[in-house]
């Protein structure tokens, strides 16, 4: 049998990164990493066990930046968010 790729469903090609972030929520504050990130959305990994809300602030240090973000897909220690808009600094 031959192996063919998986076709690419994707619309933005994602650009494999490795940073930490803070998920922000209300006063809840979550650690947290990005592993792979475009201008629409990014793939964070988190504790398996850990309850992430739908919607909340992405605080990444690396980017300078702090992005609004909500859940698209959760795969156990794994989470995909759509990020909309930057947030305003404080």
């Amino acid at each position: 049998m031959a192996n063919y790729p998986e076709t690419e469903r994707r619309l933005h090609a994602r650009q494999f990164v490795l940073k930490e972030a803070t998920i922000i929520a209300g006063a809840v504050r979550i650690g947290c990493s990005v592993r792979n990130q475009h201008e629409q959305g990014a793939e964070l990994r988190v504790a398996a066990d850990t309850d992430i809300p739908e919607r909340f602030l992405l605080e990444v240090p690396a980017d300078d930046t702090t992005y609004r973000a909500f859940v698209r897909w959760r795969r156990n220690d794994r989470i995909g968010v759509a990020l909309y808009s930057n947030a305003p600094k404080d």
